[in-house]
């Protein structure tokens, strides 16, 4: 595609549309003609893109007629009302919700993943995945191309951005209360967040599986194209700002050595491997903030083996960016280009 593009953020003084603005700020495509929206509360408010300040207006379905992209960043209930009426006037919506994601007609995209659901693509709602399994599938998918996948065991430490600026809030405001004594009562999550962590995210079913969890495994199945493949997830939240991280097992088709492994993982387009087994130099939260890659590191099979059906390693990532708003801009980038 030539000429100028028009995308439009809803969402942009949220957390995510805040980054998905960062994101396009240094995006491949060049000439972007750019509208904001927000809530009522955000109208008016200013924000700037490749040195131009732009005015967040309040959503309305005329004002994006004629936007080629809409990258949505709105809420599950917001996309639910909206999404296919944009999509309807020949937008592409490029929703960050759940509200569409196990639709069977709208494709789940992880571009270095599953590129090819967007093969022919017009226009329509494409669904960016949750966060903890963006992270999660670019590495399953480099040791599904070259051993096979099994099944997969992953337990999530998710920072409290995943619930946005709200959940930022509470956890700035109890640790800063914890330090004065002050009782630290809960308002976004069910129990204090600060020093503490919540053994399972979003609502529970009858069979005792949150939401996140079921996010996790119905998500990766799709984006896979891996329907019976077994995915044990438990979702967790800890008292971190930024950045989500996962302790995951693999079990793969054939026995691999640990070198194997790692070569199989770098041979990935969008992982930064760490081969030093170093308390110091190990990619963390605090290390990776702001960055758009997926860090993999202790990559490793079982004590004794060396060879394993098992490989287990860590992964983390920063939620906002390729957990949200830098998959967002990766999948416009593909249409676009």
């Amino acid at each position: 595609m030539t000429g100028t593009i028009k995308i439009a953020v809803v969402g942009a003084t949220g957390a995510v549309g805040r980054e998905m603005l960062a994101e396009l700020e240094d995006c491949k495509i060049e000439n972007i003609e750019l509208s904001l929206f927000a809530s009522p509360r955000s109208a008016g408010e200013m924000l700037t893109f490749r040195n131009k300040s732009y005015e967040v207006k309040v959503f309305s379905l005329e004002a994006l007629k004629g936007v080629t992209y809409c990258l949505m960043s709105a809420g599950g209930a917001f996309s639910k009302q909206h999404s296919q009426a944009i999509a309807d006037q020949g937008t592409t919506v490029i929703d960050n919700s759940s509200a569409w994601r196990m639709n069977p007609n709208v494709p789940l995209v992880v571009p270095e993943v599953n590129a090819d659901a967007l093969k022919n693509w017009k226009n329509g709602i494409i669904a960016n995945p949750n966060c903890s399994t963006i992270q999660m599938v670019v590495p399953l998918k480099a040791l599904h191309q070259k051993f096979g996948i099994e099944s997969v065991h992953v337990s999530t430490y998710q920072s409290v951005s995943g619930t946005g600026q709200k959940g930022i809030k509470e956890l700035s405001g109890q640790v800063e209360g914890h330090f004065k004594y002050a009782d630290l009562t809960p308002t976004v999550y069910a129990q204090p967040i600060a020093f503490n962590v919540l053994p399972a995210i979003d609502v529970l079913d009858k069979n005792g599986h949150c939401f996140e969890e079921e996010k996790m495994i119905r998500e990766t199945r799709k984006i896979m194209s891996l329907p019976n493949l077994e995915v044990f997830a438990t979702t967790a939240r800890v008292p971190t700002f930024h950045c989500h991280s996962e302790s995951v097992a693999v079990r793969l088709n054939q026995p691999v050595t640990r070198n194997q492994a790692i070569e199989a993982l770098e041979s990935q387009s969008g992982l930064v491997i760490s081969k030093e087994d170093s308390h110091a130099s190990f990619p963390t939260p605090r290390t990776v903030v702001g960055k758009s890659e997926i860090f993999v590191s202790r990559v490793r099979t079982p004590i004794d083996h060396e060879k394993s059906n098992w490989v287990q390693f860590w992964v983390v990532a920063d939620n906002l960016r390729k957990g949200a708003a830098t998959n967002a801009v990766q999948i416009a980038e593909l249409l676009a280009l």
